[in-house]
């Protein structure tokens, strides 16, 4: 059972408000990132840490939650212009926080690269080479990543991380960089593929709200903390089998 359930009502109106100012906290969920949300096989709808934490926000400050599905974080970071989410689940990047508060990161993922198995690529650092093509999903905290850091090997972009693992099958590309987990189970479904050890960045996933509601993101960054120090956090893991995901480092108070 989940921990971490404190009384529900004890939150001011205005920072409710502030939250949700439709009445409903609208939630968006990244499908495209499986290690935070998957989709139910029996169902069809989200679940996953991703949703566990936005129906506990959402008890908490009671108000009802509205789960909004992306395929995609660049698609999440694209709707925050639209007012379309109130409260993301994101990885934490320069880019994406001129426009969006995030909390401190509540569980960190690493970012690294799938091969052809013969591949002469062998460590991460062999990968940034001339007339090696990356396949990655467009937008993605990886891409953003590579693109500033990348001096040789060149980005080829699907709309997707999923479509990103098709883009570099489909066009026999060198390599497709994406969160450990979903490669790590390509590779085990597919002789031809290998992972490179190591990583490239360590993705710190973090929760994230329009800018200038100061006094939602207050309440949500110790909210985060405690969902990380009660074991909230690590039970979601656990229950939507995403044991290899580490739970993030206490974050000081700010």
């Amino acid at each position: 059972m989940l921990g971490a359930c404190t009384a529900a009502g004890n939150v001011r109106p205005d920072v409710a408000k502030d939250f949700a100012p439709t009445g409903r906290l609208r939630a968006a969920i990244n499908l495209g990132n499986p290690v935070l949300a998957q989709k139910d096989p029996a169902t069809g709808e989200p679940r996953g840490l991703s949703v566990d934490l936005a129906r506990e926000l959402g008890r908490r400050l009671e108000l009802p939650v509205e789960l909004i599905a992306y395929d995609a974080a660049g698609k999440v970071v694209d709707a925050v212009k639209t007012n379309a989410w109130d409260v993301a689940f994101l990885a934490v990047d320069p880019e994406r926080a001129t426009e969006i508060a995030f909390t401190a990161p509540y569980v960190v993922i690493e970012g690294t690269y799938a091969v052809p198995a013969e591949s002469p690529l062998r460590a991460i650092e062999d990968v940034d080479r001339d007339g090696v093509r990356i396949a990655v999903g467009a937008k993605s905290a990886y891409d953003l990543y590579l693109t500033r850091t990348l001096k040789h090997a060149r980005l080829l972009r699907a709309p997707t991380s999923p479509g990103a693992i098709d883009l570099f099958q489909r066009e026999k590309l060198e390599a497709v960089a994406g969160v450990k987990q979903p490669l790590v189970q390509l590779a085990k479904s597919d002789p031809g593929v290998r992972v490179i050890e190591g990583r490239f960045m360590a993705i710190e996933q973090a929760m994230g709200m329009p800018r200038a509601r100061e006094r939602a993101a207050s309440y949500l960054r110790p909210f985060v903390e405690e969902m990380k120090a009660s074991g909230f956090v690590a039970s979601s893991l656990e229950k939507s089998g995403q044991r290899d995901a580490a739970v993030a480092a206490p974050s000081p108070a700010r």
